[in-house]
């Protein structure tokens, strides 16, 4: 099957938020273009050490993170981090990973843009039902 990866814009969202106030220019507002592998038996979205500094994102919170071989490691949590894939965005935060770990997409981020997993082209893409905008359940 292969692994899937895709292209993440990610913006500081404090950042942004400075520049609509007009506090700074746009070109003040940190962000990077990375690829990411997507993890379906990841929950949140996972960056390294270094590209969270890069961005200037804030340690917000502390969790204890489950790896795939069972260990357990206490990890920070920062944010507010604005996550684009294609046309779709969402602002959440994320786990800080190692520096130079591999970025990791998580449920969170395919739940809230609504997207799913293509395996046979290897990509993330729309529910069919939702090619637009992504159609959340509130019930």
């Amino acid at each position: 099957m292969g692994e899937v990866r895709t292209r993440l814009c990610l913006e500081n969202y404090e950042d942004r938020c400075l520049f609509k106030k007009k506090y700074i220019a746009e070109t003040e507002v940190r962000k990077e273009e990375i690829d990411a592998l997507v993890d379906t038996g990841a929950v949140m979205l996972m960056l390294p050490q270094d590209l969270v500094e890069a961005l200037g994102l804030e340690i917000i919170d502390r969790a204890i993170v489950t790896y795939a071989d069972e260990r357990k490691e206490e990890r920070d949590i920062a944010g507010v981090v604005n996550v684009r894939i294609g046309n779709r965005q969402m602002n959440t935060d994320c786990i800080v990973g190692p520096p130079n770990s591999e970025p990791l997409v998580g449920q969170i981020i395919m739940e809230g843009m609504d997207l799913l997993v293509d395996c046979s082209k290897q990509t993330l893409r729309p529910r069919p039902e939702s090619p637009y905008l992504p159609l959340l359940k509130m019930k």
